[in-house]
């Protein structure tokens, strides 16, 4: 069973990744941009399922994993906070550039937005390596059942990056707007991001198994 406090924690690392630049916001706001909202809306929704093919492959493998390897926890510790010092860097690194660029796209069929969505995710590394690294942090194979607990933990990240991708894919046009008359406010965000991602990282370094 999850405690209060780890699932607050969980639900903000997962609104700060969900919010950190790569190939699934890229795309679902470029379709926005580019064929209006109700095409973001459907490579979304394609982006989502991918989710969920992540989630039942971490959950099998990590399952597996740390049952039978406990010192595989220290291991992943470590990979989920140099995991996320490297997402602070490319959120701060020189020459950075935001998913709100307009660009020029072919109009696509609603199932090749869907299906587009789909493999983005499935595809993206990113992903991947934040359910193998990230989710051990908050597994504890002595409250019973690991797979139960990742489900959780997956529902939590993507009920987060469904929600805020929306709200980014209704508002793309009014964000790429305001983006272009404000630089300034664009590397503040960047220097925050990049910030929080350093302290949640720290504090997985710091964390010990219970």
């Amino acid at each position: 069973m999850l405690h209060v406090g780890e699932v607050a924690w969980f639900a903000l690392a997962a609104l700060v990744l969900v919010l950190t630049p790569g190939p699934n916001m890229i795309y679902c706001v470029s379709r926005s941009l580019a064929q209006g909202p109700r095409a973001g809306l459907v490579s979304l929704g394609g982006v989502l399922l991918g989710f969920l093919a992540h989630l039942v492959a971490a959950t099998l493998g990590l399952t597996a994993l740390l049952l039978a390897v406990p010192i595989a926890f220290d291991a992943l510790r470590i990979a989920g906070a140099a995991y996320l010092l490297w997402l602070a860097w490319e959120a701060v690194r020189p020459g950075g550039s935001t998913p709100f660029q307009p660009r020029a796209l072919p109009i696509d069929s609603t199932a090749k937005l869907f299906r587009m969505g789909l493999l983005t995710n499935v595809l993206n590394p990113k992903v991947a390596i934040f359910y193998l690294s990230f989710f051990p942090q908050f597994l504890h194979p002595e409250r019973g059942n690991v797979a139960w607990q990742a489900l959780q933990l997956g529902a939590i990240q993507i009920l987060t990056s469904g929600a805020v991708n929306a709200l980014l894919v209704l508002g793309a046009g009014r964000i790429s707007s305001f983006l272009a008359r404000s630089r300034g406010w664009l590397r503040a965000q960047r220097w925050v991001m990049g910030t929080v991602l350093g302290l949640l990282a720290a504090r997985i370094a710091l964390l010990e198994q219970k």
